[in-house]
């Protein structure tokens, strides 16, 4: 199974919010990772049909998307970071409803409900009424009702807004389980969201992919260049021009701990192991 976005560009008037794109997406969990703004959103939206490319084209197992039409949005599950829904309705008449626009079998309709309600431990709220939910209860039902269908694709923007600790370690470990044989895209601004999950690592910046890979060669790739050091609060400042600085942490009487990347490091600095943060912050522009 593949998912291939090939030479994608989107254009809203003087806007270039997609720019030439190429990917190839085979099964696992894929973090799309940028700063708001950088195109994630746009880019999405074009991989379920909301929107069509202004060029390229998008491929699903060598046939275009716009050709497939339907039989491309059977196998989509997409959870946008604000989904529609009815202020009357509960959460079961809502999945009922989601899953008769997706023409589910009513009999599998039924059952899927139950199943993903259980797992998402929305059984006991399954009657009330979707609008009276807490913000994390609300992203649970928008879940379900992307993998109503068991699609082989799904996609999810900003997968974890909402949901508390345990909640995260629940759609971690759901999303781990089913991800050999589906393709899985997690749209995040977020490092956190997909640091341990990601098997693939898509770095988006102001519309175009700057990095695309397996997602331990992609960190490890910086191997040897991450440091540690104490340093004086006021050279802080200065060395911020000198290296890329990841992180600080106030050691008290004037010093402060730093995590950069150097291939001439400061003296006493300690070399430390990569992580998805270094990686990620040593590849992308501050947001200004």
């Amino acid at each position: 199974m593949e998912l291939k976005i090939d030479k994608v560009t989107k254009e809203f008037k003087d806007l270039k919010a997609v720019k030439d794109v190429d990917l190839n997406f085979t099964p696992g969990i894929w973090g799309l990772l940028g700063h708001n703004g950088a195109g994630k959103t746009t880019l999405m939206r074009m991989m379920v049909g909301n929107l069509r490319p202004s060029k390229g084209e998008i491929f699903f197992d060598g046939n275009s998307i716009s050709s497939l039409g339907g039989k491309y949005l059977d196998k989509i599950g997409y959870l946008p970071q604000h989904f529609g829904y009815d202020k009357n309705q509960t959460v079961q008449d809502f999945l009922k409803y989601i899953a008769s626009l997706k023409g589910i079998d009513k009999e599998l309709r039924n059952k899927r409900i139950i199943d993903l309600l259980e797992q998402f431990n929305l059984s006991d709220v399954r009657r009330k009424k979707v609008d009276k939910l807490s913000g994390g209860m609300k992203r649970r039902v928008g879940i379900c009702q992307a993998m109503l269908n068991n699609p082989d694709i799904l996609i999810v923007d900003e997968p974890t807004a909402g949901l508390d600790i345990e909640e995260r370690k629940r759609f971690r470990q759901y999303l781990t389980t089913i991800s050999k044989e589906k393709i899985i895209i997690l749209s995040t601004h977020i490092v956190s969201d997909i640091e341990f999950i990601a098997n693939y690592l898509i770095l988006m910046e102001k519309g175009a992919i700057i990095e695309y890979g397996e997602s331990n060669a992609l960190i490890n790739s910086i191997d040897g260049m991450v440091f540690e050091a104490l340093v004086r609060e006021e050279e802080v400042h200065m060395l911020e021009k000198k290296y890329k600085v990841m992180n600080f942490r106030n050691e008290g009487d004037g010093l402060v701990a730093i995590r950069y990347i150097a291939k001439e490091p400061l003296e006493k600095s300690e070399k430390v192991k990569p992580n998805l943060n270094d990686f990620y912050l040593s590849k992308v522009k501050e947001v200004k």
